[in-house]
């Protein structure tokens, strides 16, 4: 339904009315920002395996905006640990076969760029949800993932770059 929110307020996924500047719309549009810049990013990137791990991310982040706009009835697809020890495995894969030597200049390609602001999103959405889980439930299963992704965001971005031969190093 549309033009519900003229006074401000907007609808949560469990059904209940809060204004719309409030800490728990803050982090959920956050992630919902991310996602879309996680889309943009795909159509950037090259590497079939970072383009089907983002599409994999913004599934999840459907899950993780859908627990972060349930208020009073609990999420049905909530974040797991399974989902925080998958892209934690897939972070620490990547950068064995990457193999940093230093710190590097993000944004090497089109693709890389894409996912390093991905990453920075990704890094205030999860400001948003601590500043939201001082005063509010938030599982600790979806904190521990979003504080993953970042990680994970950035060995995507160096993969993107490592098979274009593009990474630099500071």
């Amino acid at each position: 339904m549309t033009k519900t929110g003229d006074d401000g307020s907007t609808g949560l996924w469990s059904g209940e009315r809060i204004e719309k500047d409030v800490p728990r719309v803050e982090a959920y549009g956050t992630i919902d920002e991310l996602s879309s810049l996680l889309g943009a990013a795909c159509h950037l990137c090259h590497q079939d395996e970072v383009i089907l791990a983002i599409e994999d991310i913004q599934r999840t982040l459907f899950r993780v905006g859908g627990e972060l706009a349930s208020l009073g009835t609990p999420f049905d697809r909530p974040i797991l640990d399974e989902d925080e020890a998958l892209i934690a495995e897939k972070t620490a894969a990547i950068e064995e076969s990457i193999q940093l030597c230093g710190f590097v200049l993000p944004g090497m390609t089109q693709g890389s760029a894409a996912l390093d602001v991905a990453r920075t999103v990704a890094r205030r959405a999860e400001r948003r949800i601590i500043s939201l889980s001082r005063d509010q439930v938030v599982s600790l299963c979806l904190r521990r993932y979003i504080n993953r992704l970042s990680d994970y965001l950035f060995m995507l971005a160096r993969a993107e770059e490592k098979a274009f031969g593009k990474m630099r190093y500071v």
